[in-house]
């Protein structure tokens, strides 16, 4: 990847330079990246009692605010990376709320999931992290319909 250069001048520095090749870059600081997971874990976390709706309201405000913190950054792929485990763990939230095979496949089948793969996907003993990369979630809970619920990217065109 490269070497670092130099850090914001705060102790707390969120944003560092890495010298890739003959460029200098702005990347986010491993720590703001983690602490921009832990926040987003405890949000979808209290997602189990909460509307998909409200949840992605509380989303929306922190991921705004971040994004024009950290939007000016040089390294987009991280972005595009965060805003596509956002959605990762919104399905897996979605699939822990459903919580019984026979509701599952009602709701894959109400978001336009063809029948068969809606209940083999509802009657899979695999686990919600898992079944976030399923093809009937992907379908079903897409960008589209995440974008439509007002999710908003990190990064335009991801």
């Amino acid at each position: 990847m490269g070497k670092r250069k130099a850090k914001k001048q705060s102790a707390k520095a969120t944003l560092a330079e890495v010298i890739n090749g003959p460029e200098i870059k702005r990347i986010i600081a491993p720590k703001a990246l983690d602490r921009f997971k832990q926040r987003i874990r405890e949000i979808t976390r209290k997602a189990k009692g909460v509307s998909i709706e409200k949840t992605i309201a509380e989303l929306t405000s922190y991921i705004r605010g971040w994004r024009g913190y950290f939007g000016f950054c040089e390294t987009p792929v991280v972005l595009e990376y965060l805003t596509r485990w956002v959605r990762l763990r919104l399905r897996a939230a979605l699939w822990r709320q459903w919580k019984t095979p026979r509701r599952r496949r009602a709701a894959l089948l109400e978001l336009g999931v063809r029948p068969r793969l809606a209940s083999n996907t509802a009657g899979s003993g695999r686990g919600p992290w898992y079944l976030a990369r399923a093809k009937a979630l992907s379908v079903g809970l897409s960008n589209a319909y995440f974008k439509s619920l007002g999710l908003p990217t990190l990064i335009d065109g991801c």
